[in-house]
């Protein structure tokens, strides 16, 4: 039984305890409770399939309410009328996660410039375009928020064997724009964290593979853990980002790719 009724609890405000409390580990509070995500409307994109279908049911798990509205998510216009479209249906948001994103492997010198310039205006002005719609959102709510950007390890590093170079510096786009949002938002409330995947066996990592069997192997031979993640291995930590449990943590990034960038 645990010892503690909600009254004891000390409260999430900041407000000090006393050591002598802390030693006797009476007036801490109990762990389970802070990653809820109850009554909280989360906006994910790109959840209708990959990683954000996967993230998107972990968050349902938590807090079931959902409903689906369509966005171009790098056309401005598109995404305000998506926003306004989910403060219709729910009056109010307050997280985000922004998982609407792609690749392509191409050669730097054959990448063809409008493809590049389509693969940067999701990957990172659809991530912008929706932080900043829900920012303003919040901030005249007056309201605290979490935002979890979904970026990549392609951000702090180079992939081989696969050309991939625009792809590589959106997602390091990505990550310093959750940290750069972080300090500019933290005086409203709305923290601002990064999770950089790994190697995921998401459906479109899997038909690359099913077309290039050696690129697993060699993948894997680099990751400690010896094993491609699964999407599910994304919604522990993205809950952990969006609840109070990580309520003193923003501009972070946190790597889930089973060690692949440590080495």
């Amino acid at each position: 039984m645990n010892p503690l009724t909600s009254s004891e609890a000390p409260p999430l405000d900041g407000t000090p305890v006393a050591s002598a409390d802390l030693r006797s580990g009476l007036g801490a509070a109990p762990t389970l409770p802070v990653f809820t995500l109850n009554d909280r409307i989360v906006v994910v994109t790109g959840g209708a399939s990959g990683l954000g279908l996967v993230m998107g049911k972990g968050i349902v798990e938590t807090t079931p309410r959902i409903t689906a509205h369509h966005a171009d998510v790098s056309d401005p216009a598109s995404v305000a009328s998506c926003i306004a479209s989910i403060l219709s249906t729910h009056k109010k948001i307050d997280s985000l996660v922004t998982s609407a994103g792609f690749t392509e492997n191409w050669p730097a010198t054959e990448y063809p410039p409008d493809r590049m310039r389509r693969l940067w205006s999701v990957n990172v002005d659809g991530t912008y375009l929706f932080a900043v719609e829900v920012a303003k959102h919040l901030m005249e709510r007056k309201a605290e928020g979490s935002m979890v950007f979904i970026g990549s390890m392609s951000g702090a590093i180079v992939n081989v064997p696969q050309p991939q170079a625009p792809y590589n510096a959106s997602k390091a786009a990505v990550r310093h724009l959750a940290s750069s949002l972080a300090v500019e938002w933290a005086t409203s409330g709305i923290r601002v964290n990064c999770i950089s995947p790994g190697y995921m066996l998401t459906a479109l990592t899997e038909k690359i593979l099913d077309a290039r069997p050696d690129l697993k192997e060699k993948w894997i031979s680099g990751i400690p853990m010896g094993r491609m993640g699964n999407p599910q291995d994304l919604m522990g930590p993205v809950t952990f980002l969006l609840s109070d449990a990580s309520r003193y943590v923003t501009g972070a990034e946190l790597r889930v790719d089973g060690g692949y960038t440590v080495i």
